[in-house]
């Protein structure tokens, strides 16, 4: 767990983690691990794409690679876009 959240590079991807291990049936909280764990791999696995298109964007390039693949990063973490924010169980 501890390393699934160092590896994460936002705090709100770290604190979207600790809700859902906190809110997950102890019967279901390996599948919910994995899923993160399979994001957190994906987002390192592209650490070196990014760190290319920051630099082109910081020389005033554009990006010539356009696959933008957070969505797929974000379901495969078992993100809720649905959610609204402040909108608690309570």
């Amino acid at each position: 767990m501890d390393r699934l959240h160092h590896a994460l590079p936002h705090s709100a991807s770290r604190q979207q983690l600790l809700a859902d291990v906190n809110l997950t049936p102890l019967d279901q909280l390996p599948a919910v691990l994995g899923r993160w764990a399979r994001a957190a791999e994906a987002l390192q696995a592209a650490e070196s794409r990014i760190a290319a298109a920051r630099a082109q964007a910081a020389a005033g390039s554009t990006c010539e690679e356009t696959d933008d693949r957070t969505a797929d990063i974000q379901h495969d973490a078992g993100h809720r876009g649905d959610r609204q924010p402040g909108r608690g169980a309570a």
